[in-house]
């Protein structure tokens, strides 16, 4: 049985050799809502296929692949962080995804908008407004788990926020609203950008922060999980449902019409259907 004394190193996506940490693997399968019996079960059929120098990408198929056996909503939640970087290529799925997740916090929302700045036009991936409330969402979307926003991105954005903060003001739109200017990614920011967010005001999400209000913690509170975590649909599938708008698992689950224009099998349509119910 595996245990901490076990020397297996693993090999980390940007190259490095790392110890193999059974208790990080532990975590990420009790994130994903597997109980002790499905993670024990997991790691005894790991053990057989772990070997020096195993790559961390080759554990998270091994380890998707078991659960998936098992339970589709379990695997569907585990690979949660790599189905948001297959949304692309392009940025608008996630942009749409986003939308979703503002959405469901009480928001009215638009996507892509053209909004005018004191100085500028600038397009917003996303407007939410509530009562007292008026928030303005640009979207960051990377298809490397290695890429990270880095302080430029940060300034960028805050610039083009503040000229838009500035216009609402001239135009007596902020009296009785506050600007929520919101950077979101999908990856993660470099210490520098989450410093300058922290320090001018701008809120930034990324997939593990804040604590508590990342973005993985905005999708476990929502239950708004991306079609792309369904291994019954195709690629080709995945990717025309996003092109339509349909970026949900629960959409596929409510409304499983969005899917006759592929000719899908009966069989595998009720495949896909069921898998999307159980997701959500």
């Amino acid at each position: 049985m595996i245990n901490q004394t076990t020397t297996i190193n693993v090999r980390k996506n940007n190259g490095d050799l790392v110890p193999f940490d059974i208790e990080k693997l532990r975590g990420g399968l009790r994130h994903s809502g597997a109980g002790d019996h499905e993670i024990n079960r997991v790691i005894e059929k790991l053990e057989d296929e772990l070997y020096d120098g195993i790559t961390t990408k080759k554990i998270y198929s091994i380890a998707y692949r078991i659960l998936y056996k098992h339970s589709h909503r379990t695997a569907g939640r585990y690979r949660l962080k790599k189905a948001l970087q297959q949304m692309g290529p392009t940025g608008y799925p996630f942009e749409h995804f986003v939308s979703r997740l503002i959405e469901s916090q009480g928001y009215k929302v638009e996507t892509g908008v053209q909004v005018l700045g004191r100085c500028v036009t600038h397009e917003v991936d996303v407007i939410g407004r509530k009562e007292g409330k008026i928030l303005m969402a640009e979207c960051k979307f990377h298809r490397s788990e290695s890429a990270k926003n880095d302080v430029k991105i940060s300034l960028y954005v805050h610039s083009r926020m503040q000229d838009i903060e500035a216009k609402l003001k001239a135009d007596n739109e902020l009296e009785n609203a506050v600007f929520e200017p919101l950077l979101v990614t999908n990856t993660r920011f470099t210490e520098d950008a989450e410093q300058y967010g922290i320090c001018s005001g701008m809120h930034l999400i990324s997939w593990d922060f804040p604590f508590g209000k990342s973005l993985k913690d905005m999708i476990d509170k929502s239950g708004f999980h991306p079609i792309t975590t369904m291994k019954s649909l195709t690629q080709k599938e995945k990717e025309g449902l996003m092109q339509e708008g349909i970026v949900l698992c629960s959409e596929v689950a409510a409304a499983p019409q969005c899917l006759d224009k592929f000719h899908i099998p009966d069989s595998r349509r009720k495949r896909i259907i069921r898998e999307a119910k159980a997701i959500v």
